[in-house]
């Protein structure tokens, strides 16, 4: 899976005294630090973000890849105390520790054998001892840091699993029977290598379904984070790629100054690519009745984008282009009869702005106006 974001971000490292680099974290479901970054470290879009940067400051987001101890003999409890599992027992991820209800979750929806496919985001990839997944337990308390007595493991990879061409481990694990509402997904990553381990939450939503789905061919490879308003003029762009990397779609939404906003442009994109491609839907997933439908929502950063079954190995990028915001040009450009007009140029015309689509002389007479001649002008 490649994830091409053409989006403004900025990462950074922090030093450090010792030959140690950030390695990674849990993508599917979503890890809550490394959703915060996606949102922009700088100003978060959601609350439990919000508040985390208020604790903890900016730098635990641009290091979401970092969150590590050294347990010696496996003793994990010694190395990340009770109320400290979130932010794997490191001051500096204190933030994400806050016992909150409104981290931003995950909808799970297992396949119709109740497996669930778990993507690991290795930045660094290590020879692995072994993965362990663990959940809270029914009847955990939300309100209080995660404890490790409020955990219990439902699933182990041991070895090294296999790591795709984009740097990430997927693991097929059985979820654990009779779970609904929101929950923790707790991971360790254990090195074969040294004693190095690295931690993991992950906040989820078990749906409220006895049994899996009668069939869920779709499995999330990302999702949409909007960090910006985009100006009127803008476009937003779904490009698919094949196994082999080759252009297999392209599906483009373009952007009015409320279709711009932070909660509207993914919904607007989700539409667009829903009704279109046979092998992405961007959305929420919902299981009912044992059917799964995927949703879009109006949010900067809940929808997550799914590929279809039928489509393995394929891969997706968002491409985002700034309008100019429907500027109005200067006088001195404005549109006249008897004009000669390069592709490209702005215009104004009755107090709006128009681009120029197609080269040509506005004889007089011809009645060649901006707001008249589609295959000519554009409006912006």
């Amino acid at each position: 899976m490649k994830l091409h974001w053409h989006l403004p971000a900025a990462l950074t490292l922090s030093c450090l005294a010792v030959p140690l680099w950030a390695h990674g974290t849990m993508e599917v479901p979503i890890n809550r630090t490394y959703s915060c970054f996606l949102e922009g470290p700088e100003a978060p879009k959601t609350a439990a973000c919000q508040a985390a940067k208020q604790v903890g400051g900016t730098q635990a987001m641009y290091d979401w890849n970092g969150i590590n101890q050294n347990p010696q003999g496996d003793n994990h409890q010694a190395a990340v105390p009770d109320g400290t599992l979130c932010g794997g027992g490191k001051s500096e991820f204190k933030g994400f520790n806050l016992a909150r209800s409104d981290w931003r979750s995950t909808s799970i929806v297992p396949d119709a054998s109740g497996n669930y496919e778990f993507v690991y985001k290795a930045t660094a990839p290590h020879a692995t001892k072994y993965f362990k997944f663990y959940v809270t337990r029914n009847g955990w308390n939300p309100s209080m840091p995660l404890k490790w007595s409020d955990l219990e493991l439902f699933g182990t990879y041991n070895g090294t699993p296999p790591l795709d061409a984009s740097k990430r481990y997927k693991m097929t694990m059985k979820l654990p029977a009779g779970k609904t509402g929101p929950h923790i997904i707790f991971n360790v990553w254990k090195r074969s290598d040294s004693e190095e381990a690295f931690y993991s939450c992950s906040d989820v939503r078990f749906g409220g379904d006895p049994a899996p789905p009668a069939a869920n061919p779709w499995k999330e490879i990302g999702n949409v984070a909007a960090r910006e308003n985009l100006p009127a003029g803008s476009s937003a762009t779904l490009r698919v790629f094949d196994s082999q990397g080759r252009d297999a779609e392209k599906h483009t939404v373009a952007l009015n100054a409320a279709g711009g906003q932070t909660a509207n442009w993914p919904y607007e994109l989700a539409l667009k690519v829903n009704a279109a491609s046979p092998s992405i839907r961007i959305g929420v997933m919902k299981s009912q009745q044992r059917a799964v439908s995927i949703v879009p929502v109006k949010d900067a950063t809940a929808n997550r984008v799914y590929l279809n079954d039928s489509y393995k190995g394929y891969s997706f990028t968002i491409d985002l282009k700034k309008g100019d915001g429907g500027a109005q040009p200067p006088a001195a450009n404005a549109w006249r009869e008897g004009g000669q007009y390069a592709a490209g140029q702005v215009v104004g015309y009755q107090g709006k702005s128009y681009r120029c689509l197609q080269a040509h002389t506005a004889w007089a007479g011809a009645g060649w106006t901006p707001s008249t001649q589609a295959t000519l002008w554009q409006p912006l």
